[in-house]
């Protein structure tokens, strides 16, 4: 890379034009900037690394405001009623040089409930320069009075897809080449958090040796098992064969693999057999995301009479994928269902 800048920041949307997946918002910020329909408070809510205060910001410079009248406050550390009556002091000043004085508060959730009363009646009537913006992982904390004075835009998280393109697209403008299979890696590490995505693809071209980075080599530096251990669970499930799908979690545990993103991946893989049984007719969108051995497994495994990966372990597999995090053995779900579904009818 050529400077020590985190990738997330360097890459970091600045207009709407660079916005992804996310179009469902900014089709209606657009629409109230040219309309100079401009509500005086907005909820931005999504999950973790979804963009929401990029896309604060970017509403907020769209409007005219300059640096100097955008006022961001961190609500998980200044949290008090007291942070929050220095704001409505504040909010009655007049801007330096824009229309509005644009205020974002990340983790709005986090306020007191008595900062939350204190914000309601500066909300109830804002003096007609002032935009709130505020941000939030968790909407449900929000109270009922505070939530109807605001306009709610909801983010969704990225696809996976999306996340792929998107590390991808971020590498080669470092030099760096992803493999495929390698981005969607990633994509599937990074759980629908863009800041996520960065950061793993940030370390895996920190830590390689080369300009080309593999699915292995991912795997290696985020905790993600190699794609022969994958494969060859997948093919002891198929064959019944507990011993041998058994010893494929045992080399994944040895190898300190993180059992979430295992349990993810094999999910992902049995998901893909059970489509292209379904519609082989959309094959390629199914594997487009698998290496070229990966996709000539699958097809083989979707093509076979019978076989345990179909709907009925996908199932289980997700109450796997659940009980994971909370086992004080976090491979020991994924054992319990390979011995029930290997040693019994399904």
């Amino acid at each position: 890379m050529s400077d020590n800048v985190a990738l997330y920041r360097k890459y970091r949307p600045t207009n709407f034009d660079e916005v992804r997946d996310q179009d469902h918002i900014v089709s209606v910020l657009k629409g109230a900037i040219a309309k100079q329909s401009i509500p005086h408070g907005i909820l931005f809510s999504g999950s973790r690394g979804t963009g929401k205060t990029t896309l604060a910001r970017i509403f907020a410079t769209a409007l005219g405001t300059s640096s100097i009248d955008i006022y961001e406050m961190d609500a998980a550390s200044n949290r008090g009623i007291d942070d929050i009556r220095e704001l409505r002091e504040a909010v009655h000043t007049v801007p330096y040089e824009s229309k509005y004085k644009v205020y974002i508060i990340d983790e709005v959730h986090m306020l007191t409930k008595e900062a939350f009363n204190a914000l309601l009646k500066t909300l109830e009537e804002p003096p007609a320069h002032v935009l709130f913006i505020l941000a939030t992982t968790e909407e449900e904390k929000l109270p009922d009075t505070i939530m109807s004075r605001l306009q709610v835009f909801r983010l969704r998280a990225p696809s996976r897809t999306v996340l792929a393109s998107t590390v991808t697209d971020v590498a080669k403008s470092e030099g760096f080449t992803l493999s495929p299979d390698a981005a969607d890696l990633i994509a599937v590490a990074a759980d629908g958090s863009f800041r996520d995505a960065l950061g793993i693809t940030q370390k895996v071209i920190m830590a390689s040796g080369d300009v080309i980075g593999s699915s292995d080599e991912v795997a290696a530096i985020i905790g993600a098992p190699k794609i022969a251990i994958i494969e060859s669970l997948l093919m002891a499930l198929h064959e019944k064969n507990t011993d041998q799908a058994l010893e494929a979690v045992a080399a994944a545990v040895s190898t300190h693999v993180d059992m979430k993103i295992f349990v993810r991946m094999v999910l992902e893989h049995v998901r893909a057999v059970m489509l292209l049984r379904n519609r082989p007719s959309n094959a390629d969108a199914i594997l487009g995301s698998f290496s070229e051995g990966m996709r000539a497994t699958l097809t083989a495994l979707a093509g076979a009479t019978t076989t345990l990966l179909n709907s009925h372990l996908l199932l289980k597999l997700l109450a796997v994928s659940d009980q994971t995090s909370r086992s004080p053995l976090p491979q020991l779900p994924l054992e319990i269902m390979i011995v029930e579904v290997t040693t019994t009818a399904v």
